[in-house]
């Protein structure tokens, strides 16, 4: 891949990314499933496969009706392979009054799909201590 065509690639990432960041601060469940591969999987912690678009709309709502209101994210990096890129970033989550209620890290595998970046795996972690 091109010197070129690697940051063309880093670019539509990072729209991607703050695109998921707008759409998160709007609480829109249905948009953010949207941003999903229609085979797209979200592999959250301590949970199972959430995958295809309607569990993908069913997961961010109930993330939203536990009162996160904004995700923040930092690209760490972006490889892109073709019609396959995968990027690896930090994520601080927020409540109403702007409080910190989680950070983490988190990979994507972002694939082409009608000419656009989806994100097709979706897995996080956190990095605070457990609870208790």
């Amino acid at each position: 891949m091109t010197q070129t065509a690697f940051a063309s690639v880093n670019d539509d990432i990072a729209e991607k990314v703050e695109l998921f960041m707008d759409t998160f601060a709007r609480g829109d469940a249905a948009g953010m499933a949207a941003l999903y591969t229609k085979e797209g999987q979200v592999l959250p912690p301590n949970g199972d496969f959430v995958t295809g678009h309607e569990q993908v709309e069913a997961f961010w709502g109930a993330i939203f009706d536990m009162g996160i209101k904004k995700a923040e994210i930092e690209i760490v990096e972006v490889e892109a392979y073709g019609d396959t890129a995968v990027e690896v970033s930090r994520y601080t989550m927020l409540g109403d009054a702007g409080q910190m209620l989680d950070k983490g890290k988190y990979i994507v595998v972002w694939k082409q799909e009608d000419d656009q970046w989806k994100l097709h795996r979706d897995i996080f972690n956190s990095s605070m201590p457990p609870p208790g």
